[in-house]
């Protein structure tokens, strides 16, 4: 263990209470195998967490995570980050470049992950999305569709917001900046949606939690265009 126990001990102290119980001492001996700042980050739209190796006067690797996930959710996005510094020390002596979700990484992926399923510490539909996940971890938890379901079944209760997969078709939606959405066409793990004001179109995840807008027809005409050409993704 590093010499700075004592500052992982404060570290895991901190992050106890988002994390599933029974996971800590594994956490604590993760932290262990290299220096690691983990900050908590308020909620982003784009990311659940990422990694910064050591570097302009940083000794330690920097892992954020977003602070409004479920104990899973947590859990998983942390171990995420932490594959990447293994990875980063594992291969810095190369100096060659890596692909930031290449085979290197998902080894180091499904290395961390094993011993936590083997353990059965967590509930079976996590422990059995975590190992299907093993198989061939994808770049990113959003873009793991069993696993974001297994998940996001742990998520607060949010009532009056639904899944955008569950929106109907031509339906208005609203997100969480207050944007309107007419609801297009389902694209796999995504849907093709327009933006009501100026008729771009958008690529909304599926299971991204919305507003369902009831207002009168002419007050929704008021602000919505028909669709245009333009794209991006939310």
């Amino acid at each position: 263990m590093h010499e700075d126990a004592a500052m992982i001990s404060a570290v895991v102290v901190q992050l106890r209470p988002l994390l599933p119980a029974g996971t800590e001492a594994y956490v604590h001996d993760l932290l262990g195998r290299q220096r690691i700042d983990v900050r908590l980050s308020r909620p982003r739209r784009t990311k659940l967490g990422d990694h910064r190796p050591p570097g302009r006067g940083r000794m330690a690797h920097r892992i954020t995570v977003n602070n409004d996930l479920n104990p899973y959710a947590f859990l998983t996005t942390l171990l995420h980050e932490i594959a990447h510094a293994f990875t980063w020390e594992r291969h810095r002596a190369s100096r060659r470049w890596l692909r930031p979700h290449g085979s290197e990484w998902k080894r180091e992926f499904e290395g961390v992950l094993a011993p936590l399923v083997s353990a059965n510490v967590l509930p079976a539909d996590i422990t059995t999305a975590l190992a299907q996940s093993m198989s061939n971890p994808a770049a990113a938890t959003c873009s793991d569709r069993g696993l974001l379901l297994a998940l996001a079944r742990y998520d607060r209760p949010d009532p009056g917001r639904v899944r955008v997969e569950e929106v109907a078709l031509g339906a208005i939606f609203r997100t969480d900046c207050g944007m309107l959405f007419h609801a297009g066409p389902k694209l796999r793990s995504r849907r093709q949606c327009f933006e009501c004001r100026t008729g771009r179109e958008y690529r909304v995840h599926g299971l991204a939690r919305v507003e369902l807008v009831t207002a009168s027809s002419d007050a929704i005409a008021s602000v919505c265009r028909p669709a245009g050409r333009r794209s991006g993704r939310s």
